[in-house]
C-alpha cells in the first residue's frame, strides 16, 4: 500500500487501527456474489492478502485441445475461476469463450456469462492486474519463454509437462521462480495419483530390497521436422505460433484447426517438441526419480546404443550404481522397478509386484481401488498459490524430469555416451552436447 505523507497527529497505532476499521468497513460494503459465491475484491485486502473466500483469477495461454479438460478441471474442482484466455488461432478464442460462458451458466445458473476476455498475443493478458495465476497450455517451445514472462508478471505457474524443451530453459525457470517467489506447478498430475504415490511408497519402504534396475518404457526420440507444406488457414498467426522456433512450413498434422479433433504432431519433432520421449518421458521417467528418491538431481552417465539411429536402448546410471534404461518391457508405457526381493511394474493402467504378496500384503485399499481415486492435482496447486507453499510437483522437480528427457535425445543423437554433472548441470568434456543444452530461439 502506498504510503501518505503523515500530516496527522495521531499515533501510528491510532491510525492503523482506524485504516483497519475503514478497510473492514469497506470489505463489508462491498463485498458481492457471483452465482452464490460470496468474492472480496483481492485489491481492498492489500498487497499479497487473499481472502479465504476469494475465488483466483486465471488465464489461460494456449487454448487447444488440451485446454478444454484442463479449463474442466480447475471449473470443476478447484476455488479458481477462469477471467481469461490467449490463442493464435482466432477460432480457438472463440471456442473458449463460449467454451467458459456455457460452463460458468450451468454450473452457477447464470445466463450469458461475460467474464472472459481473449487475446491474441499472452503479454496483454500478462498485463492484466485482476490475473492472479496462468495454465500454459502450449507447445513445448513456448514453455518456458511464456512461464519466465509470467513470474516477472507477478503470475504464479502451471506450466504443462514437459516443463521445458531445453536444459538451459529449465535453469533459467527454476531461477526466475526462486527470484520471484511464484508457486509453479508442473502438469505431471501422475504425482497426485494414488496407485502412483503406492508404487513410490513400495520402492522406498523396502519392500523390493535394493533397487538394481529401472526400465522405462516410453516414445521415440524427437526427429527433425518433414511435413510437406500446406495452405496456411487464414484464421492463425503463424508467425507467432512458430514463435521462438524455426519458422515452419505449416502444416495440419502440426497444428490442427478446431475442426480436426485429434492430438497434434508437434510433440514429435525437435523444432517444436522432444518426440514421445519428452511428451510421455516427462511422466514415466519422473516416476521413476520420484521413487528412487532423485527429485533434485539425476544420472550422471548416459550410455546410447551402439548401432546408429537406435530409439530403443539408452541406458542411465544414477550416482548410486542404479541403472536405468528406455526399454519397452512390452506392456505400453510405464516403468519397471527391479530389486534384490522382487520387482513392480506400473503405469496408468496396472500396478504389480512379484511377489504379488508385495502388494496385497500392503493392507487398505487393493490395487483395483487405488485407479479410482485420484488425487487433484489442480487444487493443490492453487492451495499452495493461496499458502506459499511449494506444490507437489514444483519447478525444480519438473525441471529435473525434463532434463533427463532432453539428455536422452541429445544422447541418441550424438549417439556417444555423455557424463553429466547433476549439480552443475553441464555435460563433463563434451562441447557439443553443452551446446545442445540451449534452445537457440528465433527472433519473431
Amino acid at each position: 500500500m502506498t504510503k501518505l505523507p503523515n500530516k496527522s497527529t495521531k499515533t501510528g497505532k491510532e491510525q492503523n487501527l482506524k485504516s483497519t476499521t475503514s478497510r473492514r468497513n469497506f470489505i463489508r460494503n462491498t463485498t458481492f456474489a457471483i452465482g452464490g459465491l460470496t468474492i472480496v475484491p483481492r485489491h481492498v485486502l492489500g498487497r499479497g492478502f487473499m481472502a479465504p473466500s476469494d475465488k483466483i483469477n486465471l488465464g489461460f495461454i494456449g487454448l487447444g485441445k488440451q485446454s478444454n479438460g484442463l479449463a474442466n478441471s480447475f471449473l470443476t474442482h478447484t476455488e479458481a475461476q477462469i477471467v481469461a484466455g490467449c490463442d493464435v488461432w482466432s477460432t480457438k478464442r472463440e471456442w473458449f469463450e463460449q467454451l467458459i460462458e456455457k460452463k460458468y451458466a450451468e454450473k452457477r445458473s447464470a445466463q450469458n456469462y461475460k467474464g472472459v476476455q481473449t487475446y491474441l498475443d499472452y503479454n496483454e493478458l500478462l498485463e492484466r492486474k485482476d490475473i492472479d495465476a496462468v495454465v500454459i497450455v502450449t507447445p513445448d517451445h513456448w514453455h518456458a519463454l511464456q512461464a519466465i514472462d509470467a513470474m516477472n508478471a507477478g503470475k504464479d505457474v502451471y506450466c504443462e509437462k514437459p516443463l521445458t524443451h531445453s536444459i538451459a530453459e529449465g535453469v533459467d525457470m527454476v531461477k526466475t521462480a526462486h527470484k520471484t517467489k511464484k508457486i509453479v506447478q508442473t502438469g505431471s498430475m501422475q504425482r497426485s495419483w494414488e496407485n502412483f504415490e503406492k508404487a513410490v511408497e513400495i520402492v522406498q519402504s523396502g519392500k523390493l530390497g535394493e533397487i538394481k534396475k529401472v526400465l522405462v518404457n516410453v516414445g521415440d526420440p524427437a526427429k527433425p521436422y518433414d511435413l510437406s507444406a500446406e495452405e496456411l488457414p487464414k484464421e492463425v498467426d503463424w508467425n507467432k505460433w512458430c514463435g521462438p522456433a524455426p519458422l515452419l512450413a505449416y502444416n495440419h498434422r502440426l497444428s490442427p484447426a478446431m475442426s480436426q479433433d485429434f492430438w497434434p504432431d508437434w510433440r514429435l519433432y525437435k523444432e517444436t517438441g522432444g518426440g514421445i520421449l519428452c511428451d510421455w518421458g516427462a511422466h514415466m521417467f519422473d516416476v521413476a526419480q520420484w521413487a528412487l528418491g532423485m527429485d533434485e538431481t539425476g544420472p550422471v552417465k548416459f550410455v546410447p546404443p551402439t548401432k546408429p539411429n537406435s530409439v530403443r536402448g539408452l541406458k542411465m546410471y544414477y550416482e548410486n550404481g542404479i541403472e536405468m534404461v528406455h526399454e519397452d518391457f512390452g506392456r505400453g508405457w510405464g516403468v519397471r522397478f527391479m530389486g534384490t526381493e522382487g520387482s513392480m511394474d506400473v503405469s496408468r493402467q496396472y500396478l504389480e509386484t512379484n511377489p504379488a504378496s508385495i502388494l496385497s500384503n500392503e493392507g487398505g485399499k487393493n490395487h483395483e481401488e487405488l485407479f479410482k481415486a485420484r488425487g487433484n492435482h489442480y487444487q493443490n496447486w492453487l492451495t499452495a498459490i493461496k499458502e506459499r507453499t511449494q506444490p507437489v510437483c514444483g519447478v525444480e522437480v519438473g525441471h529435473r524430469s525434463a532434463t533427463v528427457c532432453n539428455i536422452a535425445n541429445i544422447a541418441y543423437q550424438l549417439n556417444r555416451p555423455l557424463q553429466w554433472d547433476p549439480n552443475k548441470e553441464v555435460f563433463k568434456g563434451d562441447k557439443e552436447a553443452n551446446d545442445l543444452r540451449v534452445f537457440k530461439a528465433r527472433k519473431f
